[in-house]
């Protein structure tokens, strides 16, 4: 089984470590300055390698899952890790962002780079649905042999930035209904038509309502990044940015709302009250 580094153990990060740790892997990643609400979330599932210098000369494969706005600093770091202790993980790019930031990842290391994606919920062992996870370039199938429970490893036949690519359409639709969805409940309140346009939505979309909206609300800060990657992505096929940046927009606005500012699991399954997600922080 191959040793597995992960760079960073977030909620994702840390998600994809336990399924690779089911699989029979050894997974590792470096806790050095981490909060202590990561190094709690992280033992028992991975081990510490100590520093990064530590954690590229240890493993086999590394992962990169961060935020979409930390990628190219975290890609940089990784860089000048491999450059100082001549490792040469293969390095899989597993964040939401657009084809040309991958490229500019790869062109700084010093090692073989996949594209990757994840295109879902967090995944678990256990999971009824794996969580699937776009994989391009080269030497994709090499990371696609990584026995790992509830993930679904998908190799797209093309080169670095197919993934990336992938995942910017998926995503510019699941996360761009949702913004929409916020924005439409607190108009549609404003309107006193809060009911009516629910019970209508639901027709075509079951899960509409206030406390989706909410949960994205509180995702929204990470969102912001990735909604610009989109507009990246949908100017280099020739096409407006306006609307990725147009999500942006709404994203930055409920990251200021009161929701903006909880977690995913505060939000009451029966939430009927969209005042939360104006981004002044109402309600």
């Amino acid at each position: 089984m191959a040793v597995v580094g992960v760079v960073a153990p977030g909620a994702m990060g840390t998600a994809l470590a336990g399924c690779l740790t089911a699989g029979g892997h050894r997974v590792l990643a470096s806790l050095a300055g981490r909060s202590a609400d990561t190094v709690a979330r992280a033992r028992g599932v991975l081990e510490d390698a100590g520093g990064l210098d530590d954690l590229v000369r240890d493993v086999d494969v590394l992962l990169l899952v961060v935020p979409p706005g930390a990628a190219r600093a975290a890609g940089a770091d990784v860089a000048q890790a491999c450059t100082r202790t001549g490792a040469r993980p293969l390095v899989a790019e597993l964040d939401a962002v657009a084809p040309a930031t991958v490229a500019a990842v790869a062109e700084e290391l010093p090692t073989d780079l996949v594209d990757g994606a994840v295109s879902g919920p967090p995944p678990h062992p256990d999971a009824g649905r794996p969580t699937r996870v776009f994989l391009s370039g080269p030497r994709a199938g090499e990371v696609a042999t990584l026995v790992a429970p509830g993930v679904r490893w998908l190799v797209i036949d093309g080169p670095v930035g197919a993934a990336s690519a992938a995942k910017m359409c998926t995503a510019s639709v699941r996360k761009g209904h949702q913004a929409l969805l916020a924005q439409a409940l607190v108009t549609a309140a404003e309107h006193d038509v809060l009911e009516t346009v629910v019970d209508d939505l639901r027709l075509d979309f079951p899960d509409a309502g206030v406390p989706t909206a909410a949960v994205a609300a509180t995702k929204a800060w990470r969102f912001v990044d990735e909604m610009t990657e989109i507009a990246a992505t949908q100017a280099e096929a020739g096409l407006t940015p306006a609307l990725g940046e147009a999500l942006a927009a709404v994203y930055r606005a409920l990251a200021t709302s009161a929701w903006g500012g909880r977690r995913p699991d505060e939000v009451p399954a029966d939430l009927t009250d969209p005042s939360g997600l104006r981004p002044d922080g109402s309600g």
